[in-house]
């Protein structure tokens, strides 16, 4: 005879926020993913990113303390992210972008990373895996401009190689709308 399986926890969510069959797993960085009810929320603040509390609870149908306990979660998770990303840099006076792909001396990444968040330009750097070490992101006023800043990434210390590619046209600008439409179940 073979003991019952112990009970699974059970969530006070609606039956929506986790889709049948869907076992819940972790992140790579070991948070737990969003249900369908936070993905509602975020897709609501998609829409209409300074909505008050108030109109997204009758939005979603919810009281205003749930969506206020839902947004203090994402808060704390680091879900929400900076206005930042929503602010276009040919606005700011920058109309290039590029990414310059680095190759970084053995055991001076951080050393790098520091350097390069010095660099006013630098608008985002990801380590990557394979041959290249970082992916960085850098936006400038002209093109003397994009090879002074090439040149500074260059120079910071620890950086063995670099190579620039300009970007000639954003095809498909940075969305989590459709996986976030996903997760809340549309």
């Amino acid at each position: 005879m073979t003991a019952p399986s112990p009970p699974t926890p059970q969530s006070n969510l609606p039956s929506r926020a986790v889709p049948a069959g869907t076992a819940r797993s972790r992140t790579v960085t070991g948070q737990e993913p969003l249900d369908a009810l936070d993905a509602e929320l975020l897709l609501a603040l998609t829409d209409e990113p300074r909505a008050p509390v108030a109109a997204l609870a009758q939005r979603l149908g919810l009281s205003r303390n749930t969506v206020q306990a839902r947004l203090g979660k994402l808060r704390r998770r680091s879900v929400l992210r900076s206005f930042e990303r929503r602010i276009d840099p040919a606005a700011l006076g920058y109309p290039l972008s590029a990414v310059i792909t680095t190759r970084v001396r053995q055991r001076r990444l951080e050393e790098v990373a520091d350097a390069l968040a010095r660099i006013p330009e630098v608008v985002e750097v990801d380590g990557l895996s394979g041959d290249t070490d970082l992916l960085v992101r850098v936006v400038a006023t002209d093109a003397d401009d994009l090879y002074r800043i090439a040149g500074r990434v260059l120079a910071a210390p620890g950086v063995e190689r670099t190579s620039t590619a300009l970007v000639m046209r954003e095809l498909v600008r940075h969305r989590l709308t459709p996986l976030l439409r996903r997760s809340a179940g549309d």
